[in-house]
């Protein structure tokens, strides 16, 4: 039986950053929300904890997006459960800093699996059964990192969600004609305790007084909001593009 609310699907939604900020947004405007990830302890308590706060099912699912057929059998079990996907969050990341001249071939194909590949995995997945229900909604994290020219993230990564936004506005273009809208969430720094451990101190000294014009880091909630509004059909006229959203640090047009 088709499930009466919208079910979105978020990658990467466990933990404390961005991903778990975006699901439990969704699951406040009202969605099943599909809690993926390769934590099973963490997702776990994720589900739980939005199934309490607001009485909608919000199921947890390993999900590797790395694994081309992991993100088959999502996409197939969640479609099969509630008979419809109506959003999917490609939110799943990875970055390891190395200067070309030196990167390994496993950092630049671990990140390409992760970002890229894997953004397209559960796209690709997905969109049959959003053609299927004639509607839905899929919305890329890339990273200002794809529009920058600056050594602080990485190649592989930068690459990467460069990527990200090429393929959001193919897709876009390919699936519009089937009520499916594909835009991207460019974010800047946004702060999670994670980062320390991906960027070294001298990234963050100063980047409040040197880069940030509104005086403060970002949040997870701050991506959550725009997706929410992006998932929103308050977006309706909107697809292809791509939002930046960093404090004013690379605007955008």
């Amino acid at each position: 039986m088709k499930a009466e609310r919208k079910v979105a699907i978020v990658t990467a939604a466990a933990g404390a950053g961005i991903g778990a900020a975006i699901a439990r947004q969704l699951a406040q405007d009202g969605m099943h929300v599909v809690i993926t990830d390769i934590h099973e302890v963490r997702r776990n308590k994720l589900s739980e904890e939005l199934q309490a706060e607001t009485g909608i099912e919000c199921p947890a699912y390993m999900l590797d997006v790395a694994d081309f057929s992991s993100a088959e059998q999502l996409c197939r079990e969640v479609y099969e459960k509630f008979g419809r996907i109506d959003v999917l969050v490609n939110n799943a990341g990875w970055s390891k800093i190395e200067k070309v001249a030196e990167m390994s071939l496993e950092t630049w194909q671990k990140c390409i699996d992760i970002d890229l590949t894997g953004t397209f995995s559960c796209m690709r997945h997905a969109l049959p059964y959003m053609i299927k229900g004639g509607s839905g909604n899929i919305i890329n994290i890339s990273s200002i990192s794809g529009w920058e020219m600056t050594e602080e993230h990485g190649a592989a990564y930068s690459a990467a969600k460069a990527g990200v936004m090429a393929l959001t506005r193919v897709a876009a273009a390919e699936n519009g004609r089937h009520g499916i809208r594909v835009n991207a969430v460019v974010p800047g720094l946004i702060y999670n305790d994670f980062l320390r451990r991906i960027y070294p101190d001298s990234f963050f000294d100063g980047y409040l007084e040197n880069r940030s014009v509104v005086g403060r880091l970002g949040t997870p909630e701050d991506v959550a909001h725009l997706v929410s509004f992006l998932a929103s059909d308050k977006a309706g006229y909107i697809t292809g593009e791509s939002y930046g959203i960093s404090g004013g640090v690379h605007p955008h047009a």
